[in-house]
């Protein structure tokens, strides 16, 4: 099992844009092998930092949706100029 950590710096004001996004990419993870879930949370300190938790039964099954068609269809909407800086992953075995 392996936990991603997926951060997001989301540009002022285009908040509730992203949540809205990333609740169809949630959404599509759903029926993906390999995947258990996925949690998004929001930094209390900082409402534009987002980290999304997705759990996954091993590394090659995340990046595996991550390369697919599956993957870039419900995250072209991240090209309106949603994010503040790079989003970074972090991978956590368990």
């Amino acid at each position: 099992m392996v936990t991603i950590g997926m951060n997001y710096k989301v540009v002022s004001g285009k908040e509730e844009t992203f949540e809205n996004g990333f609740r169809k990419v949630i959404k599509a993870m759903a029926d993906i092998d390999g995947h258990t879930q996925t949690r998004m949370c929001r930094d209390i300190d900082d409402p534009q930092m987002y980290v999304i938790l997705s759990e996954w039964s091993n590394r090659d099954a995340f990046d595996q949706f991550v390369a697919s068609d599956t993957f870039r269809k419900v995250t072209d909407w991240g090209k309106e100029e949603l994010l503040a800086g790079r989003p970074s992953h972090t991978y956590y075995d368990h």
